[in-house]
């Protein structure tokens, strides 16, 4: 039981930082309508400044300080030199202009760190566990991202629901033009959502550095769990976000947990670790399918 509960939190941060990805893509295409392949590139930026930050002055938040700022100047960038020329093209152009995008800052990252991985060790304060129960200890790094997630959940949901700028931006996905007609500044606010789906991809990568590698072309693999996500929860719906990205972080997680066990109860040792796996890895996709065949547009769409 104590394994399930642990496995279960695993799977609500892994979970939260697949939100924290999809929000800000789910945001970039259902305001602007833009297919960003270059977003796991903002990801790994976060995570390469963090982890330089934190190695040479000590702080952890200074790391994701530096992290989130140089994420979202990097976003607001590429918005005003490249995404803003592709509004009206379509999609399939700028899937090959953020494609080249990825080479782009993969090379980038190259020349100016290597192509070593480099390692970022959890914050001081955070590298004891806590006892949840009698016999479970879990990280406290771990809860702390947790706890971060669902903060920057309630933070963007009252942004949205309640602020002006949520409003603006709410308007400008409907009818650009008539935003624009009424006074607001529409480039600059493209830029600001842009800017604001980079921050938090740029969080997540700074979040994940103490718990994975950091390392040249890290972006690509999260980006496509983060797709995922997104067509579960229904693109262009943050609350989509969360439920698509809790779903696959707990599939994903309690599959690659506990699926060779279940097998072996019918299968040989060998065979069943192979066939779980195949299963395991096929697992978030074979949701997918099945979420598609019953809510073809996801379980929370945007519109309608």
């Amino acid at each position: 039981m104590l394994l399930v509960i642990e496995q279960f939190l695993n799977g609500l941060q892994l979970g939260i930082t697949l939100f924290l990805m999809s929000a800000g893509l789910t945001l970039v295409f259902g305001i602007m309508q833009v297919i960003n392949l270059a977003h796991g590139s903002f990801y790994m930026i976060g995570a390469y400044v963090g982890a330089t930050v934190a190695a040479y002055t000590g702080s952890f938040l200074l790391a994701v300080l530096a992290a989130v700022g140089a994420a979202a100047g990097v976003g607001c960038i590429v918005e005003m030199l490249v995404l803003r020329h592709l509004y009206a093209r379509q999609h399939l152009d700028q899937v090959l202009a953020t494609f080249g995008l990825i080479m782009f800052f993969n090379e980038l990252i190259r020349i100016v760190w290597g192509r070593q991985p480099v390692f970022m060790n959890v914050p001081g304060a955070l590298s004891q566990s806590i006892q949840l129960l009698p016999g479970l200890h879990y990280p406290t790094y771990r809860l702390a991202v947790i706890g971060i997630g669902l903060l920057v959940a309630l933070l963007l949901w009252l942004m949205f629901a309640k602020t002006r700028i949520g409003m603006q931006i709410r308007a400008g996905s409907s009818n650009r033009e008539m935003v624009g007609a009424l006074g607001v500044n529409i480039n600059l606010l493209y830029t600001l959502v842009f800017g604001l789906g980079a921050l938090l991809a740029g969080l997540a990568g700074v979040m994940a550095g103490p718990i994975l590698s950091v390392e040249p072309g890290m972006g690509e693999s999260i980006l496509i769990l983060t797709f995922v996500v997104i067509v579960i929860g229904g693109i262009g719906s943050v609350r989509g976000a969360v439920a698509g990205a809790l779903l696959v972080g707990m599939v994903d997680t309690l599959g690659r947990a506990f699926l060779p066990s279940i097998l072996r109860t019918i299968l040989a040792a060998a065979t069943a670790d192979s066939v779980a796996a195949s299963l395991s890895s096929m697992a978030i996709y074979i949701l997918m399918a099945a979420i598609l065949v019953w809510k073809p547009r996801g379980l929370f769409p945007a519109h309608g």
